[in-house]
């Protein structure tokens, strides 16, 4: 198939940036969307010109690193997909497709397509972690969980921090991300410890770092390759208040 690719080009983070159109030709279905990018930065290269520059690591829809804004919509098209588990056959021949990063003050552009998502490391930092030494794995029913609490940690576990819910927002909110690491302990006996702490902690970070409010338009969740629920939000909510009201003075 034959595209015409405009892509964001910035050189670095105090430079301005703007779109630029790319024209390429041959591209197969079987294509994955980042496949489909290093093809072009091949004949970048060999045309003498600077490659497009873009994240990535595992390729398997893992880590979150590929994030970028595809026809305005994060990791394009597909639903529960990230950029590089979308293949090209979500496309036709003779599509303009425009790429771009994520667009909110708490990502940064460092250069084209990259943005700097530290600021999540930042809220992860400020409570995200468990200090109850918990020694080897225990046996399965030595800690009674209710199968509901396991399954709706397990399911707040599987966020990848790829930020496609502060993308998706008009906010530029991250209150999926953030609800979605304070589930995951709320829900667990081991998290319960610091569980006041750790949430008031990490709603300050994420107010420190620019990152805007709630909008309730569920975007976030649409947008999400992991299918986080909104209802982690709801869950982040009511673990808020009641810290506040039962923490000390």
């Amino acid at each position: 198939m034959k595209l015409t690719l405009h892509i964001w080009r910035q050189a670095d983070a105090n430079s301005s940036g703007a779109f630029r159109t790319y024209e390429l030709n041959d591209v197969s279905e079987h294509m994955s969307f980042l496949e489909m990018l290093d093809v072009l930065n091949e004949k970048l290269i060999t045309d003498g010109e600077e490659p497009v520059s873009f994240d990535h690591d595992c390729r398997e829809g893992i880590c979150g690193a590929c994030s970028m804004m595809i026809n305005g919509q994060a990791h394009g098209p597909d639903r529960k997909t990230t950029t590089c588990q979308l293949h090209m056959r979500k496309f036709k021949s003779g599509d303009h497709i425009w790429i771009e990063p994520w667009r909110a003050n708490a990502f940064p552009v460092i250069r084209d397509l990259v943005v700097d998502r530290t600021a999540f490391d930042r809220i992860m930092q400020a409570g995200g972690f468990v200090s109850v030494n918990t020694g080897n794995a225990p046996d399965a029913n030595a800690n009674m969980i209710p199968k509901q609490n396991a399954d709706l940690a397990f399911d707040a576990a599987t966020c990848i921090g790829c930020g496609a819910c502060v993308a998706a927002c008009k906010n530029a909110s991250a209150m999926l991300f953030v609800s979605a690491k304070v589930s995951q302990y709320a829900l667990l006996p081991q998290g319960q410890p610091e569980k006041k702490q750790r949430v008031q902690k990490m709603l300050a970070q994420m107010d420190q770092e620019g990152f805007g409010g709630c909008t309730n338009t569920n975007e976030c969740e649409a947008a999400c390759p992991a299918g986080i629920s909104v209802d982690n939000i709801a869950r982040l909510n009511r673990e808020f208040v009641s810290a506040v009201l039962t923490s000390a003075d």
